[in-house]
């Protein structure tokens, strides 16, 4: 419950008692982060099945994704957007860092997050409005937040100082693949108790695709950036949410039908 809350107080705007931010804390936070997105997931899902229940699929999806923002802060998507400034500068590592540091947006931040953005939507409408949609959502969040976890097992950060510094290198080998394993269960778990079968294929299948994704992302980053920062750690929450949330949509779509037929 301790790292629980500690990861509540360093990534989201929900109110926590005080402690002391420090490489201890770091290290809690990081190891409930991918439960912590479980329940931030979860509540965005709830919201896809309420407005679903009242026939307001739009709405459904835009609130939830609309929570997801605004309950962290937006800073993941902050840093998405200044990473892919940074990447689209083609300017060497030192360069892009400091252009990542800006506080502006330039074109290419505002564009990738817009289709970012709309790939979570698109998938999000292509997945039923019920119980199986809201634990696609839980499931993609808890999947990006694992991903920054075995991240951060890396030791090598592009910067000395900042906030993302505080997160590189604090996982352990063990720590992160028994988190990996129990992420994964879960996930199996949630797509039979949803969607039978079907999600019970197709939730792995989509997990391992945003773990594939995960992987190519943070190996471009730290050969074209030298290491991470926390605006990288946030472009690979995004990207690997949006990965599982498409994987799962074209998946789900396509496996119902099939084994339906069978």
């Amino acid at each position: 419950m301790r790292s629980l809350l500690t990861a509540i107080g360093l990534f989201t705007v929900i109110p926590v008692r005080p402690f002391e931010v420090d490489r201890s804390a770091a290290r809690r936070a990081m190891a409930a982060f991918p439960w912590l997105g479980l329940l931030l997931g979860g509540a965005a899902g709830l919201l896809l099945v309420g407005a679903g229940a009242l026939g307001s699929p739009l709405v459904g999806v835009v609130a939830a994704l609309a929570l997801l923002a605004g309950v962290t802060g937006a800073l993941h998507l902050d840093g998405v957007a200044d990473t892919a400034d940074g990447l689209g500068s083609r300017k060497p590592a030192a360069e892009a860092l400091e252009i990542m540091r800006r506080s502006d947006i330039g074109p290419m931040g505002v564009v990738t997050l817009v289709f970012v953005l709309l790939a979570d939507f698109a998938a999000l409408l292509t997945i039923p409005w019920d119980w199986t949609g809201a634990a696609v959502l839980a499931c993609a969040v808890m999947v990006s937040r694992a991903a920054v976890m075995v991240a951060s097992v890396s030791t090598i950060g592009a910067r000395e100082r900042g906030f993302g510094a505080l997160f590189v290198g604090v996982t352990g080998r063990g720590a992160a693949l028994v988190n990996v394993a129990a992420v994964a269960v879960v996930v199996a778990l949630l797509g039979w108790l949803t969607g039978g079968l079907a999600s019970t294929i197709a939730f792995p299948l989509a997990g391992a695709v945003a773990a594939v994704v995960a992987w190519l992302w943070a190996r471009h980053l730290r050969r074209r950036l030298g290491g991470w920062t926390g605006d990288t750690f946030g472009s690979l929450i995004e990207v690997s949410q949006a990965a599982f949330l498409v994987a799962a949509a074209l998946s789900v779509s396509s496996l119902q039908p099939l084994l339906a037929s069978m």
